[in-house]
């Protein structure tokens, strides 16, 4: 007697519902890249997320920046003596400090968090349009910094030899600088001979792409030493030697075989290096040769309250808090990106 298929057949070709159901669940696991895996235990660990939400929130409000100022009414670089009523925003008679608010800083329904002694300018205007400089600043070095470490370290463990040893002592070279005093002689006088080599006015639109530039170069070696170092254990893999034996020629092997293993790397480079230079920004500007007024800067702001902070310490608090917050929200995304990419720190 033979029984129908619809009775005595399991489904799915014989196997058990059990069996699918395992066999699902790992090719789904089996299918899952390194990328989806650090997204996964990325999603799993909230000091990222939290981080992350800040990150963007800070990116919101510089791209933002020119909206958010006409909402509240005033432009950064605007001074204000008097209010919308016709009071005096400034006692001119105890040197021009603000009268009124909190601390005496001038806060009011109109200028929220106060205004600057003796000129009158909107703090939150300032602290809105300071996020510009040092995130443009800080995003702008780090593109630099990642590319040229990137080509040039990938090229040094690549090509070996001759190449290798020129490439290693420039890097030995540039990481025996003292980069700080490097950046502080350097950005003025690039900056001038920009200026009276090319007829280019010195704005701080001059400064910004000289700072940019400067962290930048004296910033690649760094990653590139790392690079090198990676890209040496990558080129003895199969898969090099498999492509090389097809034909590939170095160009092909260093950006689409070599490049792809080194993004997890990357990433982690670049979320650590933003925030360093982040506050180099700031301390370029606090020293008087980054950014220059009337531009705002987060550092020149710190710079400028350090002359009334004894008198109301929130001038100085608004602008170490917001340089506080970015540059710990930064590190600690960048140390979660790290733990989520590192295959050893644990199943996802």
């Amino acid at each position: 007697m033979t029984l129908g298929a619809t009775e005595a057949s399991p489904p799915d070709g014989g196997l058990p519902a059990e069996h699918i159901a395992e066999t699902a669940e790992a090719k789904q696991i089996e299918g899952r890249s390194l990328g989806q895996i650090a997204w996964a235990r990325l999603r799993k660990d909230k000091i990222a997320l939290i981080s992350a939400i800040i990150i963007v929130l800070i990116i919101l409000i510089a791209i933002c920046a020119p909206l958010i100022v006409k909402i509240s009414g005033f432009p950064p670089d605007q001074p204000n003596f008097k209010d919308s009523h016709g009071n005096d925003l400034l006692d001119n008679s105890l040197g021009g400090i603000p009268a009124g608010g909190l601390f005496g800083s001038g806060m009011s329904t109109e200028h929220w968090l106060g205004v600057e002694p003796q000129n009158g300018r909107d703090v939150f205007a300032r602290l809105v349009y300071g996020a510009r400089s040092s995130l443009l600043v800080a995003l702008g070095g780090t593109i630099v910094a990642v590319v040229l470490g990137t080509v040039i370290g990938m090229v040094a463990g690549y090509f070996r030899g001759w190449v290798d040893a020129v490439i290693s002592r420039l890097m030995d070279i540039l990481l025996s600088f003292p980069t700080l005093l490097f950046i502080l002689a350097l950005t003025p006088v690039i900056a001038d001979r920009a200026q009276d080599t090319f007829g280019i006015p010195d704005n701080n639109s001059l400064r910004l792409g000289v700072l940019i530039f400067v962290l930048g170069f004296f910033g690649w070696a760094y990653l590139a030493r790392i690079v090198r170092g990676q890209t040496l254990s990558i080129r003895e893999r199969e898969f090099i030697d498999a492509a090389r034996s097809l034909g590939a020629g170095p160009g092909y092997v260093i950006f689409k075989q070599i490049l792809p293993n080194l993004i997890p790397t990357l990433l982690v480079y670049a979320t650590l290096i933003i925030p360093t230079y982040i506050t180099a920004e700031a301390a370029l500007s606090f020293l008087g040769v980054g950014v220059k007024e009337p531009t705002s800067s987060w550092g020149l702001m710190i710079s400028d309250a350090s002359n009334w902070y004894e008198g109301n310490p929130l001038y100085l608090a608004f602008p170490g808090a917001m340089l506080f917050i970015t540059v710990l929200a930064f590190n600690l995304l960048g140390d979660s990106v790290r733990d989520a990419l590192d295959p050893r720190a644990g199943r996802s």
